[in-house]
């Protein structure tokens, strides 16, 4: 009886025992394992904050990361603002910081989409002006007037608009572009509805269709510059025109721009609105304007059109001023990285960056139709 009695607890003692070994190494197994995710964990944590960019994040393998690239190649802000994607300011020993590196990778993919409307290498409005995200340029046809103008010469990214007396125009905010086209110097004439004039004129010039250079002044007398070059000159009678040959046949460039200077000398917004009938907005082509003739008036023209699948379309806008400057593009007051404006988004009083236009200010010159 009493060798049972200690043989019994003797027999529970070696099962006790073993099931305290059992549970003291699962608790060390477990310790180990905490252990190796913690150290885990600071190594990824501390390998973050050093900003070392991970294998996955350049080539798109962590999910998460390739959803923070796609999202920033929409967005290219996404990818230059610490509020956005934390702090960037550390750096790895000899290495780039990884919100650094990050834009730069994308930028080899795709162009930032605010950026892209505009590319600063550009040489002619269709090259310096892109269209925006789902708009492509309408079609024009070879040696059209369209055609002229979107290859027109643009002056280089930052140029500032000049006045005709070489200072530069006050306000500058209102340009993105400047037109490469002369204004004459000599007088204060070459303003926003001159500058429509000369864009034809040379256009005309240049195409070999001279006879189709013919303007009116504000008299209702029309002064072609075929009448011009071939000898004829202005005289004027009670403040009425009429033609004098006195002179010599001239086709020079400095006899066209003498005829220019007649033009604007004696033509206004108010002669090239009575030569413009009103459009539609959805019928908006290149050469169109905004137009209210007046003392002072003013004139803005039609310089690119695209549009997207439904048919929607966006155009841009070009201006000369007073006093008399360069010719240029302006912005887009309601859009800070975009120069299209939207003729869905058209409403009257129509708003530009220096002028404001009233309902059925939109017209086509009847320039084209000669």
């Amino acid at each position: 009886m009493k060798s049972f009695l200690f043989a019994a607890p003797k027999t529970d003692s070696k099962g006790q025992k073993k099931s305290r070994h059992k549970w003291i190494w699962l608790l060390a197994v477990l310790f180990l394992l905490a252990g190796c995710q913690s150290s885990t964990g600071q190594e990824k944590e501390a390998a973050r904050s050093d900003g070392t960019p991970q294998t996955a994040s350049k080539n798109g393998s962590d999910p998460d990361e390739s959803g923070k690239a796609a999202s920033t190649e929409t967005n290219p802000a996404a990818a230059e603002s610490p509020a956005q994607n934390g702090p960037s300011s550390g750096t790895s020993s000899g290495g780039t910081s990884g919100t650094e590196s990050l834009p730069a990778i994308l930028h080899t993919v795709q162009e930032p989409e605010a950026a892209s409307l505009l590319n600063p290498k550009g040489e002619t409005l269709k090259e310096r002006i892109l269209p925006p995200a789902g708009y492509t340029r309408i079609p024009v046809e070879e040696g059209s007037f369209g055609e002229f103008v979107r290859n027109y010469p643009l002056l280089p990214d930052g140029s500032p608009v000049l006045l005709y007396d070489g200072g530069e125009k006050s306000n500058q905010s209102a340009k993105i572009a400047v037109f490469d086209m002369s204004v004459i110097s000599s007088a204060d004439l070459q303003q926003c509805a001159d500058s429509v004039m000369r864009i034809y004129a040379e256009y005309f010039r240049s195409a070999g269709q001279p006879e189709r250079i013919q303007f009116h002044f504000v008299d209702g007398f029309l002064f072609d510059y075929p009448t011009y070059r071939d000898g004829g000159r202005i005289k004027m009678k009670n403040d009425e025109a009429s033609w004098k040959h006195t002179a010599g046949y001239d086709d020079s460039d400095e006899a066209f721009e003498n005829y220019l200077y007649l033009l604007f000398a004696y033509s206004s917004t108010l002669s090239m609105e009575d030569e413009s009938s009103p459009v539609e907005a959805d019928d908006i082509q290149i050469g169109d304007l905004f137009i209210k003739g007046g003392s002072p008036g003013h004139v803005m023209m039609i310089a690119d059109v695209c549009e997207n699948a439904d048919g929607s379309k966006a155009f841009l806008l070009a201006q000369g001023y007073m006093p008399a400057q360069q010719f240029h593009l302006v912005k887009n007051p309601a859009f800070e990285e975009d120069p299209w404006y939207y003729t869905d988004e058209i409403t009257y009083p129509f708003q530009t960056p220096e002028y404001t236009f009233p309902e059925g200010s939109l017209k086509r010159p009847g320039y084209l139709e000669n």
